[in-house]
């Protein structure tokens, strides 16, 4: 009880600081997997329960304001909490190069592939493959990385 809490508060912390590296600190103190160079906005909201380990930004990720990443849902004290598919319990996994937009929410059990990009407002409910371009509810593929003007693989 007192990690999560003590994880509470650096997530408080984080979300109002500043200063990106700092940021980006707290945040991994926090329970949350973030690799080098990976740039967390202001406003990304990360929710795990507290537990730790559910979350996981590669290196050179990229995440704009708003995003939020969902490892652990319920209906809480809802009479629906009794219904265990429910419950929702997993990981989201951001591979390395990705690019998230503003807005953008990735839920339990989804790997967003290596130099993917999801659009702003998208949600992801499933799987994005590398290199892939996803907008929309529920989150679709529009394209590829790779077809782009500038493209240097």
């Amino acid at each position: 009880m007192i990690v999560r809490v003590f994880r509470l508060l650096l997530r408080a912390c984080a979300g109002v600081c500043v200063a990106p590296g700092l940021r980006v600190a707290l945040l991994r103190l926090s329970g949350i997997g973030i690799g080098s160079r990976t740039f967390v906005n202001l406003g990304v909201r990360f929710v795990d329960n507290y537990r730790g380990g559910a979350i996981r930004l590669g290196e050179r990720v990229a995440v704009a304001p708003g995003a939020m990443f969902v490892a652990d849902s319920d209906p809480n004290e809802s009479r629906l909490g009794t219904i265990e598919a429910f419950h929702l319990r997993g990981q989201v996994t951001i591979e390395d190069d990705a690019w998230i937009g503003a807005g953008a929410i990735v839920l339990p059990n989804v790997t967003v592939g290596r130099c993917a990009v999801v659009g702003a407002g998208a949600i992801v409910t499933k799987n994005v493959e590398e290199y892939a371009i996803v907008v929309g509810n529920p989150a679709r593929p529009i394209g590829d990385v790779r077809e782009r003007p500038g493209w240097k693989g």
